[in-house]
């Protein structure tokens, strides 16, 4: 059986107390056709748990989490988090570090749940999975700059972190553009393989509709649905060209197969160990020629447009 369905959860990694309100997870699943078939946000684990059981497919869902699901270190940075900087920090890109005695272990509790639902937890090793329901730990930054199609060939976009460059008065108007700038970018995903159809869905299409908001809690808001489909769209891209496009970090692990703690993350030549290549043979398209021409929906907001071509223009 293959797999028809897509879900990336951008998870809140702190779990919340008695007297907490949990913080968002953002939540998304898409077809093999890029669909969205569902996306929004929970709040804590019964939440995401119970927005998986609706809608993931019998047999046939692959999820990619970004959150660290498996931490066996006592202390210290885990050895895939240690390769994220190794091997995408050219690109401004790293990884906070986690292990046992780290606070933040939603991730951790969120894999015992899924496997106590009849999930399995894959580490990748092996390549990608040809049934599920499976699930994965992803890391949304290393898509935005492992993957060609989304355009950040130098670094990383600015859409989370205030580089030191721009001064604090002016951070929230320059995110706001940058993040407008990042989902312009993943519209033309539309036509990529696979594809990502932004606007085949009511929420996600407000993306493409509405401009990012200034406001710090509107802001955070939107950027969950923004990580947690860059998340499902990284499943997609795994299970079509497995090795080929992705590497596995932390692939070295001595644990059993699918016991190990790592990040399936999309890469370029230059970011892989050596420069190391895998053969494209052996990963099937995952139903014949993409039909993204023929359902593609024209749709790419002026707001979109035009905030691309100020940043651009301006350097």
């Amino acid at each position: 059986m293959r797999i028809e369905r897509f879900i990336g959860i951008d998870l809140a990694w702190a779990q919340s107390g008695s007297r907490t309100k949990p913080n968002e997870t953002g939540v998304a699943a898409i077809d093999a056709h890029g669909v969205v078939i569902g996306c929004g946000w929970t709040r804590g684990l019964e939440e995401t748990m119970s927005w998986l059981a609706r809608t993931a497919v019998d047999g046939s869902t692959l999820a990619f989490v970004d959150a660290p699901l498996v931490v066996d270190n006592p202390a210290g940075q885990r050895p895939c988090e240690r390769e994220v900087g190794r091997r995408y920090g050219r690109w401004k890109v790293s990884a906070n570090s986690t292990n046992q005695s780290s606070p933040r272990q939603a991730g951790v509790l969120l894999r015992g749940r899924l496997e106590e639902s009849g999930w399995s937890y894959d580490d990748g090793r092996g390549g990608p999975t040809t049934g599920g329901p499976v699930f994965s730990e992803c890391y949304p930054y290393t898509t935005l700059v492992g993957a060609a199609e989304l355009g950040y060939d130098q670094e990383r976009p600015t859409y989370k972190r205030r580089p030191a460059r721009v001064p604090t008065a002016q951070w929230r108007a320059v995110r706001a553009a940058e993040c407008d700038r990042l989902i312009g970018h993943m519209a033309g995903l539309a036509t990529a393989d696979p594809p990502l159809l932004l606007s085949s869905h009511p929420v996600s299409r407000q993306l493409l509709s509405e401009p990012s908001p200034q406001k710090a809690a509107d802001y955070k808001h939107r950027e969950d649905l923004i990580d947690a489909l860059l998340c499902a769209w990284t499943a997609a891209l795994w299970c079509r060209h497995g090795l080929a496009r992705c590497q596995v970090l932390g692939a070295d692990s001595s644990l059993p197969p699918g016991k190990a703690p790592t990040i399936i993350a999309p890469a370029r030549l230059e970011q892989r160990r050596d420069g190391e290549t895998r053969s494209i043979e052996g990963n099937q398209p995952l139903d014949g020629p993409s039909p993204v021409a023929s359902r593609q929906i024209a749709f790419f907001p002026r707001h979109v447009s035009s905030v691309n071509r100020r940043l651009t223009s301006s350097g």
